[in-house]
């Protein structure tokens, strides 16, 4: 069985939510329907005419891209520019690109920790702060009987923590009173006759990002007819979500050395390099893409030196100014995703029984070449 295009996507937005992307970034469907059976996905950073030729051999109806092909606004779709002839080969061959960028970024085990987690980095938090999932107090009415079943299912979606802790609820028992009318069918009770019966009334914390599914969990386990329930904000700060990440290093090291260590977690020949080269590392900031604007938050967090790709020569002079030592390996550092992305989501299409098969572009769109 083959997934459909709509379904994949439903998966991949487990991973990268796209309400965890910034403002006004160019994310989702932007090329094709998702409104079929897609064999094959290619997993790719860049959406090129080398990348779009690679999808058609394989008979990838689907391609999902970190980087969006459609970026700057177009003025004309003319099939002789690099731009025009790009599209008219994806919608040729009946093939769809989605595209996960800042909220790839953001996400818990996406870009940003795939990227800390290739340098080795310890204690990882975020650089800077782009969403907060809020929180819910969810009570729910329960009989006795059933409670240890709600509670479950409740703690399976996704309800229940707090901080580190997991599967916390708070239990009061009661007693709950009804009376079925006409058109009835209680679990409890007969119609036309008051009902009291022994329940607990369970509460628990609930993440904005999984309150629809905790409550659709908590109904489906509940066994009445009509579920009496609370939902209400809290004012305590749920997790947060942001870009880069800031950790440390399992032991010092000189900064030349730890160039290397980045050469070698993102597999690029070379790296730009800002700082004394004997000066200790310990705390590192990384960010995939191009994180000019963001030495100040690498100083601010402690960082000893900022990982991330694009650095221009002025920023250069300002960190090093600051006393904050750069490493830049290029935006294509963040060529990591590929691999990553198409493991994490064949996971997920084999955990549905699906045979869609999802593989890794084997193209290298580093447009850069060191002579």
């Amino acid at each position: 069985m083959l997934a459909r295009g709509e379904t994949i996507i439903q998966l991949m937005e487990k991973l990268a939510p796209k309400h965890y992307a910034v403002p006004d970034d160019r994310i989702g469907l932007q090329v094709g329907s998702l409104r079929k059976e897609v064999k094959r996905v290619l997993v790719a950073l860049d959406v090129t005419r080398a990348v779009a030729e690679e999808a058609a051999e394989l008979g990838a109806e689907l391609i999902i891209a970190h980087h969006a092909p459609l970026y700057r606004p177009l003025k004309h779709l003319q099939t002789d520019t690099p731009e025009g002839a790009l599209m008219a080969s994806l919608l040729r061959n009946d093939i769809a690109v989605y595209v996960a960028h800042t909220n790839l970024d953001t996400a818990e085990g996406g870009m940003n920790d795939w990227m800390a987690e290739a340098l080795g980095l310890e204690g990882r938090g975020v650089l800077e702060e782009v969403h907060t999932d809020k929180l819910f107090k969810l009570a729910v009415f329960v009989p006795e009987t059933h409670q240890d079943a709600v509670r479950s299912a409740m703690f399976g979606a996704g309800a229940g923590w707090i901080g580190n802790y997991s599967h916390c609820s708070f239990n009061v028992e009661g007693k709950g009173t009804f009376l079925p009318r006409e058109g009835t069918n209680p679990y409890l009770g007969q119609q036309g006759k008051l009902e009291t019966a022994s329940e607990v009334r369970i509460e628990t914390v609930v993440p904005s990002s999984v309150h629809r599914a905790v409550i659709q969990a908590m109904l489906k386990a509940h066994p009445y007819e009509e579920v009496a329930y609370d939902l209400y904000p809290m004012d305590l700060k749920g997790r947060s979500f942001g870009l880069g990440r800031v950790g440390t290093l399992p032991e010092p090291e000189s900064l030349d050395a730890f160039a290397e260590r980045v050469k070698a977690a993102f597999d690029v020949p070379f790296v730009r390099v800002v700082g004394d080269g004997s000066r200790q590392v310990r705390k590192v900031a990384v960010l995939g893409g191009s994180g000019s604007r963001y030495i100040r938050h690498a100083k601010f967090a402690g960082a000893d030196v900022l990982v991330t790709g694009d650095i221009d020569y002025h920023t250069a002079h300002d960190a090093d100014a600051m006393g904050l030592m750069i490493v830049d390996p290029g935006h294509n550092a963040e060529k990591i995703m590929k691999p990553k992305t198409a493991e994490w989501l064949q996971e997920r299409l084999r955990e549905k029984g699906y045979a869609t098969e999802a593989i890794a572009s084997r193209f290298d769109t580093e447009p850069f070449k060191l002579r």
